[in-house]
């Protein structure tokens, strides 16, 4: 009987300092890293160089016709738009050229039907680029809207000192419970890489708003070391080029951009499996630095839940509760407001732990079977 007690106690401590180490983790990633996201400010002076736009579209006529036009009426003193048609089958290349017509700094490329070339958008974005008459290119997707005519001013202006610009691409707010796991699964990752790389851990960036110099892309031999996997373009990419160059992060809301939602869970589910499977080419020191947070927020979750079962003393399980949510409004009041997630602030500790739990099934299910296309 004195065993049994003595094991019991053993135990209840063994997973009380789990729970505890967790937080003290979980903490420390807040106010070491996302806190600096909460503080940043960026007063730099408007760019005066030239600067290349570049989108690559697929059978996206609807989202050019509703989003090319917004591009077009960007507030700039010069720059050129190119958009590289990836083999459309629908009429794509008829607006485009037809629209093009009206505009002399839209550049159309074309992909014909007959050319054979790996899934993704690796040999498109490659063909944009080298079309490009400037060192300064500014990258989004044919389903991204600029939120403001002043996108361009706002991403460039980081040019003035930095060689790579990360941006923020949010998704439409809309009605549904699909809606707002996605918004918020797309805050956190853009907390995460934008705040990691303002500890100089660039380690990512998203295609629908990023930005960099086009000589790095030469100098780097453009996507060659990662051409055989479809995507990477914005994170293995980013990775290679921000070694030894600047990095700057862009979050004023006019240098957004909005995309629109999938409503198909199964989409999104793709999707973000897709992304995923890249993550096994990170660098170790990514590796680490991405998993350390969401292991010990899996720990402290399992350990407050075994800690209630075992009735271990309410006090201690209300303070540990106490601090991780106290912390994480205060980390997150800012940030939310800035990457327009606002709405989904007050209740975020919940979509935090649903979000927590669907990325580990992603992670458990591409450890069994990767996603071996690009799309559905």
């Amino acid at each position: 009987m004195e065993d049994l007690y003595i094991y019991s106690y053993l135990f209840e401590n063994l997973i009380f300092t789990i729970t505890l180490t967790s937080l003290i983790v979980i903490v420390f990633y807040y106010f070491f890293f996302f806190i600096n996201l909460n503080n940043y400010k960026n007063n730099l002076k408007d760019f005066n160089q030239p600067i290349s736009i570049i989108l690559c579209a697929k059978n996206e006529i609807k989202n050019l016709q509703q989003n090319l036009p917004l591009l077009l009426a960007q507030k700039y003193f010069n720059f050129e738009i190119i958009v590289v048609n990836d083999q459309s089958t629908d009429n794509s290349l008829l607006y485009l050229e037809s629209i093009a017509k009206k505009h002399k700094n839209l550049n159309i490329v074309n992909i014909d039907n007959f050319v054979n070339h790996s899934e993704g958008k690796k040999f498109a974005l490659t063909l944009g680029i080298k079309t490009a008459k400037n060192d300064y290119l500014l990258l989004t997707d044919a389903d991204c809207k600029p939120d403001s005519n002043e996108w361009v001013k706002k991403m460039s202006r980081n040019f003035n000192n930095s060689d790579i610009i990360l941006g923020f691409g949010g998704y439409k707010k809309e009605q549904g419970f699909l809606n707002k796991i996605i918004r918020y699964d797309t805050f956190n990752v853009a907390q995460q890489y934008l705040s990691f790389s303002l500890r100089d851990h660039t380690y990512m960036g998203v295609g629908r708003n990023l930005a960099y110099k086009k000589s790095l892309f030469f100098d780097n031999k453009g996507f060659a070391s990662h051409i055989h996997i479809p995507s990477g373009d914005d994170d293995l990419f980013i990775q290679e080029i921000s070694e030894g160059n600047k990095v700057s992060i862009e979050i004023d809301t006019n240098s957004h951009t909005t995309s629109e939602v999938s409503n198909s869970l199964n989409e999104w589910v793709f999707q973000k499996r897709r992304h995923l499977s890249t993550s096994p080419m990170y660098k170790w020191k990514f590796k680490l630095l991405l998993s350390i947070y969401p292991i010990s927020q899996l720990l402290f979750l399992f350990g407050i839940i075994i800690l209630f079962a075992i009735n271990f003393e309410i006090k201690l399980i209300i303070i540990l509760i106490a601090v991780k949510i106290f912390s994480s409004y205060v980390i997150n009041f800012k940030s939310m407001k800035q990457l327009n997630t606002y709405d989904l602030y007050w209740i975020h500790p919940i979509y935090e732990i649903l979000n927590l739990l669907i990325q580990g099934n992603f992670v458990l299910l591409n450890m069994f079977k990767k996603p071996k296309k690009w799309s559905r």
